[in-house]
């Protein structure tokens, strides 16, 4: 009697030693860091007579991904960082750089810093296409962000683009709002303004090995 229970207990053990042999593994979870120099985050901003468009730099974030699927990540901008690409005139540049940075638009002396972080990843139809969303907080207030985005992955290097509409004024930015202000005429800057991330980023540990070499 021993003997046999002996034998089904080894028949047992080798069939699931077996059975596991060809589960596949799942695929492990890696961390891209964000290169700075690399990346950029475009804006636009539309009046009644006209627009402005420029750049802020992305000081530092990460990105998740499965394989060569995105799961997470998170950004942080610089909001003192914020230049404006279509005024040639360095003196009307400089003062509405100015404005931008002040109490009307993103106060950055009490708030320097942006940030968005996904907190949900939709795979599109087509590979690397994805729908994304996240929390982006402009001014210490934070509001849900979806948007498309295409995911390129290239060995240990991947990029992502992604362009989203935001209201300004759920970040508290009331100035020249019709919304607000409505006998302000020619004068009214559209509540909606757009940006376009542009983000590359290295798997972490790569670039500290290829410098190592």
């Amino acid at each position: 009697m021993k003997t046999r229970q002996f034998l089904a207990s080894l028949a047992a053990v080798v069939l699931l030693a077996g059975a596991s042999a060809f589960v596949a593994p799942g695929k492990k979870e890696a961390a891209y860091k964000l290169d700075t120099q690399k990346s950029v985050l475009k804006w636009n901003g539309k009046k009644v007579t006209g627009e402005h468009f420029g750049t802020v730099k992305i000081q530092d974030g990460s990105l998740t991904l499965d394989g060569n699927k995105l799961v997470g990540g998170s950004f942080t901008m610089d909001m003192n960082s914020i230049v404006s690409t279509d005024l040639t005139d360095a003196g009307y540049n400089a003062k509405f750089i100015g404005h931008m940075k002040s109490e009307d638009f993103f106060n950055t002396a009490k708030f320097p810093t942006s940030t968005f972080k996904i907190t949900k990843v939709t795979p599109g139809k087509a590979a690397g296409e994805y729908t994304v969303t996240g929390d982006m907080t402009i001014k210490g207030i934070t509001n849900a962000v979806t948007f498309p985005a295409t995911v390129k992955a290239n060995g240990n290097t991947v990029t992502v683009t992604g362009k989203a509409t935001l209201d300004r004024t759920k970040y508290d930015i009331r100035y020249g709002s019709k919304s607000f202000f409505e006998n302000i005429g020619d004068k009214a800057i559209y509540d909606d303004f757009t940006v376009e991330i542009n983000a590359v980023a290295t798997k972490d540990g790569a670039a500290t090995a290829s410098k190592a070499k």
